[in-house]
Parts: structure tokens; sequence; C-alpha cells
């Protein structure tokens, strides 16, 4: 596959915001707390808001921003250079999705990447898990639907830091790389989304997060 095709495989365009007006609401109110850069209360359940309705538009905007991150890097996160997908020499992720590969299977940061875009599109795209209209049911297993899509997005994240922080430096992202995370943390921590273990690769960034420094 060429460089090309590689980009348009992995590269997805940006998800609207879903649950029809109630999603763009709160896509809204989200944007202007973090406008404002108060991270903190930009992660807090809206008064009088549904919990679900939250965790489904802020799935969709974690999903973008990683997106759009991973985007500036596919030049230098390649097969050859990526073998594994990896967050430093102590953890590996292999890639399942219980239906198409039900083994874990060993592959490169970017064939990783590409499989995971491609699942939480599908997740996103299933009217039946993500509703597309305020009021419509979700179903009775969708926080462990997030909880999943948010476990493999932080490794995302986790391969960035530890595989292409130099790019990253060199691209002068550092600043918006933090934020994204630093938001992507706070929530899941609200929220208790992702297991402590899991989040051992970034403990020296996540400390300070969660101590307000």
């Amino acid at each position: 596959m060429d460089r090309t095709c590689r980009i348009q495989r992995t590269f997805r365009q940006k998800k609207s915001a879903p649950s029809g007006n109630k999603g763009i609401q709160l896509k809204k109110y989200i944007d202007k707390t973090l406008g404002e850069g108060d991270l903190r209360e930009a992660v807090r359940l809206p008064i009088g808001e549904d919990l679900n309705e939250w965790l489904a538009v802020n799935t969709v905007d974690f999903f973008n921003n990683v997106n759009m991150m991973y985007s500036t890097l596919m030049e230098v996160c390649t097969p050859a250079a990526c073998p594994t997908m990896s967050a430093g020499p102590k953890y590996e992720y292999r890639w399942a999705d219980g239906v198409k590969v039900k083994r874990p299977i060993a592959v490169s940061a970017p064939k990783y990447v590409e499989y995971l875009m491609d699942w939480i599109e599908a997740q996103l795209d299933d009217a039946d898990i993500f509703p597309q209209h305020f009021g419509a049911p979700f179903p009775p297993n969708f926080r462990d639907v997030v909880k999943t899509i948010l476990k493999r997005l932080f490794r995302v994240y986790a391969h960035i830091y530890h595989s292409h922080f130099q790019m990253i430096m060199n691209l002068e992202e550092v600043k918006h790389l933090n934020t994204c995370f630093k938001h992507f943390t706070l929530f899941i921590m609200e929220f208790q989304l992702i297991d402590k273990e899991e989040l051992a690769p970034l403990n020296e960034l996540i400390e300070p997060i969660m101590l307000g420094r």
C-alpha cells in the first residue's frame, strides 16, 4: 500500500456530535468551557443532563482529537519504524475486536491504529450504540463500549508520547498534545472509565494532572 492510500485509510474525517440537537448543544458547552481554559469544569456532567449523552458527545470529541493528532505523525509512524504497537519497552498492545479478530494479534503501530479507527467508526456510526436522535435509548452496555473505546484511544496517546514525542516537538504541537491529553485524563478520572493498571505507561504525566500541577 503506498503512502497516499495509507493516509486515506488511517486518517478519518471529523465525526459530528451524536444525538441530534442535544448532542450539538452539549458539544457547544464543551467548546465553551474548554475555551475558558477550565478543563476540570469542562469534564463535569452539566446539571440536569443525561450521563450517557455526555459520555457519547465526549467520546466523539476524543476520537476526533486523537485522529487529528495521529494524522500528523503518519510519515514517521510506519511499519518499519514502529513494528509493534507499544508504549515503551514494557508495554505492547495487540489487536482484537472480538468479532473479526477474536484472538489478540501482534501488528505494527500504524496497522493497530488503522484497525482501531475502523472499529471505533463502526461503533459511532451504529445508531443502536450511539443514538442519533435525542430521546432514543442507549444500549445497556453503553458504558462498557465507551470504556473500551477510551482505553484503546489511551494506547494511541501512550504510543505517541513514548515513540514520537520528538516529532511532536519538531511540529510545535506539544502544547496542543498536552492540553488534549489533560482533558482526556480528567474526563476518564471523573467518570472512572479506564482501570488504573491500563494507565501505567503514562503515570508520570497523569499524576501531576490529578494533583493540579
